[in-house]
């Protein structure tokens, strides 16, 4: 186990960094926009566990040898950009024929957590911040260094999906609230779908930077 002070700083980092908003908040309320309430907490969870697949990367050793690697990192982010801006655009163009059908074509519950599980892995942002950070706060004389890695993202992985998931939940039930006609449930699938689009060529255009 790290030491106590190692857990508490690491704690109050996560937080730090949890609760700026970045892209699994933009996801997360995007896809509330798009799906809905209980979808975009299923993405959230998807979102995570491809997160927890990057944890677990890097404590093995893994993400180091990705970091290395120019060539594989930037693929990693090009597939992420493409993945987000693939749903964004679909999101888009599905907007007026899901509300004006009125019934409920939500992609399946295992294609909505694959899509985000692929998100969750893409990330760049977290899985730089595992290489980099996870290390420092690691007792070597405190036993097993891959364990301690494993137990500290953990509890980033803990408190991210609880934050994502108080997103989601609160762009759901905005788009539950003010979605009282198609029209209007069109348009915020619309933004929502913008919304991914948006985050997707952002992500784009910091690969390529």
């Amino acid at each position: 186990m790290p030491t106590t002070s190692n857990i508490i700083g690491f704690l109050l980092l996560s937080i730090v960094i949890i609760l700026i908003p970045g892209p699994s908040v933009l996801y997360a309320i995007g896809r509330a926009l798009v799906l809905g309430t209980k979808a975009a907490v299923l993405s959230v969870f998807g979102n995570g566990f491809g997160v927890g697949i990057q944890i677990l990367f890097v404590s093995l050793g893994l993400g180091a040898l990705i970091e290395q690697s120019d060539e594989i990192f930037f693929m990693i982010q090009i597939l992420g950009a493409a993945m987000v801006t693939y749903l964004g655009i679909k999101g888009i163009l599905d907007r007026k024929k899901t509300a004006e059908s009125g019934l409920d074509k939500t992609p399946s519950r295992r294609r909505i957590f694959g899509d985000s599980v692929v998100v969750g892995i893409t990330n760049a942002k977290t899985l730089i911040f595992f290489i980099a950070v996870l290390p420092s706060f690691i007792n070597p004389e405190a036993g097993n260094i891959t364990l301690q890695m494993l137990f500290l993202g953990a509890l980033f992985l803990v408190i991210g999906v609880t934050s994502d998931s108080a997103y989601a939940i609160a762009a759901g039930k905005a788009r539950d609230w003010l979605s009282s006609s198609a029209d209007r449930l069109a348009t915020f699938r619309g933004i929502g779908g913008l919304a991914l689009t948006l985050l997707g060529v952002y992500m784009f255009f910091d690969a390529i930077n």
